[in-house]
C-alpha cells in the first residue's frame, strides 16, 4: 500500500483552522476548504510511485482489480475528501447519469469549452455524494413541506414575500415548489436584493429557526439564494452522522468539518449563494421538486467492528472503524481498491503509522491489516 500526499484546496468558503487543527499543524491564515484523496485529474494524490492517477493508468487491473475495471472502467470511480466549511457553500444540485450524459454531449456538440464559466457539464458522469460529520455539521438538504416553508417565509413579515407564501399553499406540491423557486431565481435582481435585505433583518431579529439564514445572508447579501435556502430543510449532524445526496436533491453545506465521498465528477448546477453561473432553465430540468426528509444516516455495525454507511449506489462505499486501545487486529483485505483515512488517534495500516488526516491507498487484493487506537474511515467500491 502507498502513503498518500494530498492537496488542500484553498476555496474562499473554507475554514482557516479546521484542517490545520486536524493535521496538528499551524494555520496559514488562508482558507483551507478541502483535502482531496484519490486520482481526480484536478488534484491527484501523490505516492512514492508517482501520482495516484499515473499509478492506476500504468496498471489498472493490478491496482483496481478485474471486477472494478469491468464495472467502472480503468479509473478510480470515487473521490474522498476532508471538507472544512467556514462559510456556506453554493446552493446546488447534481444530475443523474442519463442527464449528465445528455447535458455533456449537448455542450460538446455546441462547442462550449470545458473550462468556460457558463459550462454546466464537465464530464458525462453523475455525482452522488455522502458527507459524514467529524464535528457538528450544518447543512441544507431537500425541500421542506411547502406549508412549512410558507410558514417560515410568512413569519418574517416581509410584504414582498407574500406572493411566494400564497404560491406555496397551492397544489400539487411539486408544482408549487417549482413555481416559487423559478420566481425567486428570475425576479428582478434589484427588487430581490431589497427583499433579501428585509428578510435578513427579520432573520437576525427573530433568531432561532431563522438564525442559519441570517448567517447565510451575512455571507451572501442580496443573493436570491437566501430565499431559496428557506425552502430547504436545515439539518445539524452530530459527529458520526451522515447525509446522502442523490441526483436532483438541492443542498448546501453551511459549516463544520466532515469526511465527504462522491462519484468522480465535477457536474454541479448552482441555485444561488454564488457569484458563478446559474443556468435557471437547466437547473429546473434537473431539480426534483418533491418535499423530503433529510434522511440522516447512522452507520450499521457488523460483527467485525466495521460501521457501514449504506447508500444505493456502487461507485463508493464508506465505512469506519472506531478502534479501542488494545483492540484486536482487523484484516481489511478486499478484492477492490481502498483508501484508508485516519481521523483521530493513531492507527497502523500495514507498515504505515497513520495519525489524524493521514491516508493510504490499498490496491485491490493487497493485504491490509489494521491495529491501533483511533478512528479509521475506509473508502472502496461495490462490485
Amino acid at each position: 500500500m502507498d502513503r498518500l500526499d494530498n492537496t488542500v484546496r484553498p476555496y474562499a468558503w473554507g475554514s482557516t483552522t479546521a484542517i490545520p487543527q486536524l493535521l496538528g499543524v499551524e494555520p496559514t491564515g488562508e482558507p483551507q476548504a478541502e483535502m482531496w484523496m484519490g486520482a481526480h485529474p484536478g488534484a491527484p494524490s501523490r505516492t512514492p510511485r508517482g501520482t495516484l492517477a499515473e499509478v492506476i493508468e500504468a496498471g489498472p487491473e493490478r491496482e483496481l482489480g478485474e471486477r472494478a475495471v469491468a464495472k467502472f472502467g480503468p479509473r478510480l470511480p470515487f473521490l474522498l475528501k476532508i471538507l472544512a466549511a467556514g462559510a456556506p457553500l453554493s446552493l446546488q444540485v447534481h444530475p443523474d447519469l442519463a442527464q449528465a450524459k445528455e447535458g455533456y454531449e449537448d455542450e460538446e456538440r455546441r462547442g462550449i469549452p470545458v473550462d468556460a464559466p457558463h459550462r454546466n457539464y464537465k464530464d458525462a458522469n453523475h455525482k452522488p455524494e455522502l458527507v459524514c460529520a467529524l464535528t457538528e455539521f450544518d447543512g441544507l438538504c431537500g425541500f421542506r413541506d411547502p406549508d412549512q416553508a410558507a410558514g417560515l417565509l410568512d413569519g418574517l413579515g416581509v410584504d414582498s414575500l407574500k406572493p411566494y407564501v400564497d404560491l406555496l399553499h397551492a397544489h400539487p406540491q411539486d408544482a408549487a415548489l417549482r413555481e416559487v423557486l423559478t420566481a425567486v431565481l428570475t425576479a428582478d435582481r434589484a427588487e430581490m436584493a431589497r427583499t433579501v435585505a428585509e428578510a435578513t433583518a427579520a432573520c437576525t431579529r427573530l433568531g432561532g429557526a431563522y438564525a442559519p439564514y441570517a448567517d447565510i445572508a451575512h455571507h451572501y447579501p442580496g443573493d436570491p439564494g437566501v430565499i431559496a435556502a428557506m425552502l430547504l430543510n436545515h439539518v445539524r449532524l452530530q459527529p458520526g452522522e451522515a447525509l446522502f445526496l442523490g441526483a436532483g436533491i438541492p443542498h448546501a453545506y453551511l459549516n463544520g468539518l466532515a469526511v465527504e465521498i462522491m462519484a468522480n465528477s465535477d457536474n454541479v448546477l448552482r441555485c444561488g449563494l454564488t457569484p458563478k453561473h446559474v443556468d435557471v432553465p437547466e437547473l429546473l430540468r434537473i431539480v426534483r421538486f418533491q418535499p423530503s426528509d433529510p434522511g440522516v444516516l447512522r452507520p450499521e455495525a457488523s460483527p467485525d467492528g466495521e460501521e457501514v454507511y449504506e447508500t444505493p449506489i456502487d461507485e463508493f462505499r464508506l465505512s469506519r472503524y472506531v478502534l479501542p486501545e488494545g483492540g484486536a487486529r482487523h484484516d481489511l483485505t478486499r478484492p477492490t481498491p481502498q483508501i484508508l483515512l485516519c481521523t483521530a488517534g493513531a492507527v497502523r495500516a500495514g507498515e504505515h503509522e497513520l495519525r489524524a488526516g493521514q491516508s493510504v491507498f490499498v490496491p485491490a487484493g493487497e493485504t491490509a491489516e489494521v491495529t491501533g487506537s483511533g478512528t479509521l474511515f475506509r473508502a472502496t467500491v461495490v462490485v
